[in-house]
């Protein structure tokens, strides 16, 4: 599974964060860690202080590996219009849910201030990321002047959000994909004020 030059490590916070995204922090033993990770006993507790550390490194590298491939599409080229519409319309395994977005259904992480940090810092940031780019298509005109930026990325989000559970429960990707064209529809520059 792991090529050769892969750091027990790194294995380890790989496979923490596919195990976390699948099962979810309680779904995800040490045993199954270190299975995954092809990793011997004690390996964990030779990188990490134990499960709660291990976790919140692979929930750090979750972060920030959504917050780049967020800011690829909403810092490219294009109207503010357009790279919302790249970011609704990206690539993503819709049927598998957010990585990010499932662990704020897993009460562990959620009651743990620690591991919920980067989840909630990692919302925070793409919700301001999009909330500057609509002030930014007010400044030129593409959208109107009592549009609420803040406003406009909180249903953004929501609705990618919402569009996994809907797509997870249905089993089908047409959920989410309706929820995009009805935001944009609304979000459209030439629909009239």
């Amino acid at each position: 599974m792991y090529s050769e030059g892969v750091s027990t490590s790194e294995r380890l916070i790989e496979s923490t964060r596919e195990l976390l995204w699948e099962r979810g922090y309680v779904g995800t033993s040490p045993k199954a860690i270190l299975e995954r990770a092809e990793a011997g006993q004690g390996s964990m507790y030779h990188h990490f202080k134990g499960k709660p550390d291990l976790a919140l490194a692979a929930i750090r590298r979750t972060a920030e590996e959504l917050c780049a491939t967020a800011e690829a599409v909403l810092g490219g080229p294009g109207t503010p219009y357009q790279r919302i519409e790249a970011y609704l319309r990206r690539e993503r395994d819709v049927l598998r849910g957010c990585p990010i977005g499932r662990l704020t259904m897993d009460p562990d992480i959620i009651a743990s201030d620690e591991l919920r940090a980067p989840v909630d810092e990692t919302l925070d940031r793409i919700r301001e990321r999009i909330a500057g780019i609509v002030e930014e298509g007010k400044e030129q005109g593409q959208f109107a002047p009592s549009v609420d930026g803040e406003a406009i990325a909180a249903t953004v989000l929501a609705t990618v959000q919402g569009g996994y559970v809907l797509a997870r429960a249905s089993g089908s990707p047409a959920a989410f994909d309706a929820g995009v064209r009805g935001l944009l529809s609304l979000l459209a520059p030439d629909r009239p004020a």
